[in-house]
């Protein structure tokens, strides 16, 4: 099925609620996300407004892309935020030099083995390297360390582990998520 690749729009936010949510109830969500199913369905409408018109286009601190099928229906979208050097972001770092971080990964299960999720990073990545993005050398995200499906996939579409492990919060059992990393490759 061809898709089209796209950022969000602002007030598209029903839609990328209604997504978010199906996304949260998928099998590997636990490993996936660092967010539940109750906690997202009990956010007002405001919230998903806020954050949808946060990472539409024009945004220049975080991008939202969708796999839009002939239908007009969804079935895959991935999020890209930008971190500013010297700013704290997740997990406490504080970045040397300005980069992005893919967050918020989802193909619907129908959808997947038939490229949206290569092209949604294809997007994400190419973004990250533009203008609107600050044009940053570094793309990264992190994978739970027992979720070897989304590793793969990572490791196909180019992103290497830089080395970095974070303990998964509130984990007695010790996992960590594990950072992955695309550098952008400068040609003269």
């Amino acid at each position: 099925m061809e898709h089209v690749i796209r950022p969000v729009r602002g007030d598209e936010w029903r839609k990328a609620r209604a997504l978010r949510l199906v996304a949260l109830q998928d099998p590997a969500a636990p490993l996936a996300f660092l967010d539940t199913y109750e906690a997202a369905s009990a956010r007002p409408d405001e919230y998903w407004q806020e954050r949808t018109a946060g990472a539409a286009e024009g945004s220049d601190r975080a991008r939202q892309f969708v796999a839009e099928a002939p239908d007009g229906s969804w079935d895959g979208t991935v999020t890209v935020l930008v971190e500013r050097a010297g700013q704290e972001v997740l997990f406490g770092e504080v970045p040397e030099a300005d980069q992005t971080h893919v967050v918020g990964v989802y193909v619907r299960p129908g959808a997947r083995g038939a490229g949206a999720a290569d092209a949604l990073f294809r997007a994400a990545v190419e973004w990250s390297w533009s203008p609107a993005a600050g044009a940053v050398g570094r793309v990264r995200l992190f994978v739970h360390e027992r979720n070897g499906r989304a590793a793969a996939f990572y490791r196909r579409v180019g992103f290497v582990p830089s080395g970095r492990r974070v303990p998964v919060e509130g984990d007695a059992g010790g996992a960590c998520e594990v950072e992955y990393e695309i550098r952008r490759s400068v040609t003269v």
